[in-house]
């Protein structure tokens, strides 16, 4: 598809200046999406237990703290997630799937085509992997896989669905969540 290539090429042509750096994870200070300069607004740590799961940074076009804002804004914004460990599919689907129940139950039911397709996207993770989702008013949601496209959804029903992972009431972890809204 055409635009997922647009969003694509430029997600990899970002800045290389390096904003912020979490738990040996450096992160670019902005990335282009459709003409739009996204700045990185903030970066939190995903852990388990003990574990460091994943370093995840959300770009946004204007900076917030405010996580329902973000949501419902019909604005460019992108989450990456630099995973600092393994992890099987199965249960990266399972973390997912816990994710919409608790962020976006109904929404997530409305969109079940696309939160099928979303989660047949997933695949196992290799620490050092990125996956990265972004979104774009008028292109859609593309998700990337270590900087190339794996699949885009139309509309923005889904782009709410899929960032209430991260910024719905229950995220998973309020450390990444507040990180994420440079808190």
């Amino acid at each position: 598809m055409r635009t997922a290539r647009f969003v694509l090429s430029v997600l990899v042509a970002a800045a290389p200046v390096v904003a912020g750096e979490l738990a040996g994870v450096r992160l670019p200070d902005t990335l282009s999406m459709s003409g739009k300069t996204l700045r990185l607004n903030g970066m939190g740590l995903r852990k388990k237990a003990i574990f460091k799961v994943y370093v995840g940074g959300l770009y946004l076009e204007t900076p917030s703290k405010n996580a329902a804002a973000i949501l419902a804004a019909d604005s460019p914004k992108a989450v990456t997630m630099h995973f600092l460990r393994d992890i099987e599919k199965e249960k990266l689907v399972a973390a997912y799937q816990e994710g919409f129940e608790a962020n976006a139950k109904a929404q997530a039911a409305a969109q079940k085509n696309n939160v099928d397709k979303f989660l047949g996207l997933v695949t196992q993770v290799k620490e050092g992997s990125q996956f990265t989702v972004a979104y774009v008013p008028g292109a859609g949601t593309t998700v990337l896989r270590d900087g190339k496209a794996a699949g885009t959804f139309e509309g923005k029903a889904f782009a709410d669905v899929v960032f209430a992972l991260w910024l719905g009431p229950h995220p998973p972890t309020a450390d990444l969540q507040k990180g994420m809204l440079g808190n």
